[in-house]
């Protein structure tokens, strides 16, 4: 590659040949020039790969002046970010005014001095140049912190995992219904406020802790191959404070609206009920988060399908049936529908992560849908 190639590109618009002469003699031992001589070629130039690095704009054209054609620029995505330098002979403050409110960087008049603008082009080259670098140092620290995030939460939800060795592929399975059932209702208009992407992203990332709890629950009752009696069940139950707890106490550094809080709030209502008879707070209907009502949802149907300490595997229909029956009384009768719609998607993510071949047998065969 050249070192001409390597320049920054400035492209200039002007329907005067003169005046493009001009600025192209004095620029082109520094930068790749590209030329428009309408706003329509400049617009065609610049919403091509690479556009150009910045654009000097003359104002006074036939058919569509700079002011229009800097404001199309700045109305695509794709051209935003160019810086935008106004080369004019309108010299009047209202003039420079307007050409800096519709987003242009610098305002030049003419005559002008070859010099002063090279000089400012490469100011704002270097600006340019500031903003990308930071932008992309900001986007490399927030992905650095997602991924913080992430391990910290995989890290605290395999210490539940562990306590019971036969559920390995639990919380990844839960992870993707959660993010399915989620994706399926974003756009139903109970839902829609609060399923945007970045809470589907959240709920997906928290889903691993709902069952942080149980580290707290002695061993003789979490791996109790039969019924729990009904002291027993009370201390289960209490898996969902110890959670709450758990990863409060962890997020209070963090401030209200830590990434934590989203997985607290899994933790302590996915045992709720849609009509209150649940634990731990006996909360009913839509008093509920919306991300307790998901993860109800899919903890039961991972529990059906897969095999425990106390019960075989299920097959996928007869998990189906179960929780087409607690439509109403156990589940959010929406979220049950949604689940109906795209039972066939969890049995393939169930498939996916099965834990043993029992579990996978059943899921095979059970391809009926009551």
């Amino acid at each position: 590659m050249s070192e001409q190639a390597n320049h920054p590109t400035i492209l200039i618009v002007d329907d005067t040949p003169v005046n493009i002469q001009v600025l192209a003699s004095s620029m082109k031992s520094s930068y790749q020039i590209k030329i428009a001589t309408s706003g329509a070629k400049a617009l065609e130039i610049a919403g091509k790969t690479p556009p150009p690095d910045l654009i000097l704009l003359d104002i006074m054209m036939p058919e569509m002046d700079g002011y229009e054609v800097c404001t199309r620029l700045k109305q695509s995505e794709a051209t935003a970010r160019i810086p935008v330098i106004f080369v004019t002979a309108m010299s009047e403050q209202r003039d420079e005014a307007k050409g800096l409110a519709l987003g242009a960087v610098d305002y030049i008049t003419k005559p002008f001095v070859p010099e002063l603008v090279m000089a400012r082009i490469k100011n704002h080259l270097e600006l340019k140049l500031y903003r990308d670098n930071l932008e992309q140092l900001v986007q490399a620290r927030t992905r650095e912190l997602e991924v913080t995030q992430e391990v910290t939460i995989r890290s605290m939800g395999t210490l539940a995992e562990y306590r019971d060795p036969e559920t390995g592929g639990h919380i990844k399975r839960t992870q993707d219904y959660v993010r399915t059932l989620a994706e399926h209702l974003k756009e139903h208009p109970r839902f829609r406020a609060q399923l945007n992407p970045a809470a589907i992203r959240l709920l997906y990332k928290s889903a691993p802790l709902h069952d942080i709890g149980k580290v707290g629950v002695p061993d003789q009752i979490l791996l109790k191959p039969g019924k729990l009696t009904d002291e027993e069940f009370a201390q289960m139950k209490q898996h969902t404070i110890y959670g709450r707890d758990a990863i409060a106490n962890s997020s209070a550094d963090l401030g209200a609206e830590s990434f934590l809080t989203c997985a607290q709030e899994i933790a302590a209502t996915h045992h709720e009920k849609w009509d209150g008879s649940g634990y731990p707070s006996g909360l009913r209907g839509d008093e509920i988060p919306v991300s307790g009502r998901l993860m109800a949802l899919a903890d039961v149907y991972d529990a059906l399908v897969s095999k425990r300490v106390y019960k075989p595997p299920f097959p996928h229909a007869k998990a189906v049936a179960i929780i087409s029956e607690g439509r109403g009384s156990h589940f959010d009768p929406d979220i049950v529908d949604a689940f109906l719609a795209i039972a066939g998607e969890f049995r393939e993510i169930a498939l996916r992560f099965a834990d043993c071949e029992e579990e996978r047998r059943n899921l095979e065969d059970g391809l009926t849908v009551a």
